[in-house]
């Protein structure tokens, strides 16, 4: 029985130390997958979750891009600039928490995500309040910084087509341009003959109010 005892209590640090180790390693990993100033995910490990969100349920992959970034570093510094990614970052990363979505930097001030989309309703009210997260003023500097964005999504459906990350993310980017020479909101591409609703003036057809529109 000592002996037992005497074993186990030398094998109790080594156990421990592993357990640290393991964990150290873990965190390692992780914070490798994110990037380190707006604390999402980089561009690699987006694409390798995201793709294996998509083929189980509807999804809209989204591309966000946030409006006159360049001008915000050229009058008020990278500081400021960096304050803006930063805050975009905590921002987007709540609402993915919210809106059950996987979101991250592919690099810049360009961001992507992948939301689910089971119906025109729950995407309209998952881009809206992307958009109203996204659009709060941030303080940087001494200075009060507007931010706006721009987003482009394309909807898929497993049910009718096969998972082509890539493609849809070419798609949202086409609407994501249509967005910003708008000024901004949100703009859906409709690649499956999901119904579109257009808006007219600022809202839509049905006379429901919404910042976008669906192309």
């Amino acid at each position: 029985m000592s002996h037992t005892m005497t074993a186990l209590s030398a094998a109790l640090p080594l156990v421990s130390g592993w357990s640290v180790h393991s964990l150290w390693m873990r965190r390692r990993i992780e914070a490798a997958r994110r990037d380190p100033l707006s604390g999402l995910l980089t561009r690699g490990s987006f694409t390798e979750r995201a793709e294996r969100w998509l083929g189980h349920r509807p999804r809209a992959v989204c591309l966000i891009d946030l409006n006159k970034f360049k001008q915000i570093n050229d009058t008020y510094g990278h500081a400021a600039g960096d304050a803006v990614i930063r805050a975009a970052g905590e921002r987007l990363s709540e609402w993915a928490l919210n809106n059950s979505a996987v979101v991250g930097r592919l690099g810049g001030d360009e961001f992507a995500a992948v939301a689910p989309a089971c119906s025109q309703d729950q995407l309209t009210e998952t881009l809206n309040s992307l958009i109203a997260g996204l659009e709060q003023q941030v303080e940087a500097g001494g200075h009060v910084l507007t931010v706006s964005a721009s987003i482009g999504a394309a909807v898929f459906n497993p049910r009718a087509d096969q998972a082509d990350l890539s493609k849809l993310l070419r798609l949202a980017d086409e609407q994501m341009y249509k967005a910003k020479q708008r000024g901004g909101g949100w703009c859906i591409a409709h690649p499956l003959a999901v119904p579109a609703m257009r808006t007219v003036n600022g809202r839509r057809d049905g006379r429901r109010g919404t910042s976008g529109e669906a192309a």
